[in-house]
């Protein structure tokens, strides 16, 4: 057990790594970065690490582009509830369009209506109410494809039950085909 721990923590870091080292690659989106390399670590956690390692590491990616001057306030709200509900819907659902989806309403729409009070709040800015979704909805959905494609070539490749079954977490399930009968 505390073995898996181990590796669920180094793979959680190897993931905040690639976040931070990627957020050089932002698009300016209206009042906000574009970050759908984010996204994609978010969807790769979400389904290999599960919500709460997933919630986590997005806090801390966030966290360490804040310091870094990379990223802004408004990054945790987004990519957390993005996150953590990537990791949910993967968790319950069991399939890889249930993460997308997770990821992109937790995003683009949670997470943008989320990013509201921090934008006016904390950070002083006038904005609407829906000023941020565009801008999640464009990052997330860039970003989540990204995660679906790479995540596809794991499971052709066969890496991804493995990788699964390193960090001890459940192998995403194929549909059984019936039999005619």
């Amino acid at each position: 057990m505390k073995n898996q721990q181990i590796k669920k923590l180094a793979f959680a870091a190897l993931l905040i790594a690639l976040g931070v080292v990627c957020s050089s690659f932002a698009i300016p989106v209206g009042a906000s970065k574009c970050l759908p390399t984010q996204h994609a670590v978010n969807v790769l956690a979400g389904v290999f690490l599960g919500p709460v390692y997933s919630c986590s590491m997005a806090f801390i990616t966030s966290l360490i582009r804040l310091m870094l001057g990379t990223g802004s306030l408004l990054a945790f709200p987004g990519s957390m509830i993005g996150a953590l509900l990537c990791g949910l819907a993967f968790k319950y659902g069991k399939r890889l369009w249930c993460a997308f989806a997770g990821e992109v309403f937790g995003t683009g729409i949670l997470g943008a209506l989320a990013a509201y009070p921090v934008a006016v709040f904390l950070l002083g800015k006038e904005a609407a109410v829906f000023a941020y979704v565009l801008p999640f909805l464009i990052s997330t959905v860039g970003g989540s494809i990204l995660s679906v494609v790479f995540i596809k070539i794991l499971e052709k490749t066969h890496v991804m039950s493995m990788i699964q079954n390193s960090l001890g977490t459940t192998v995403r399930q194929k549909k059984a085909e019936q039999p005619n009968t």
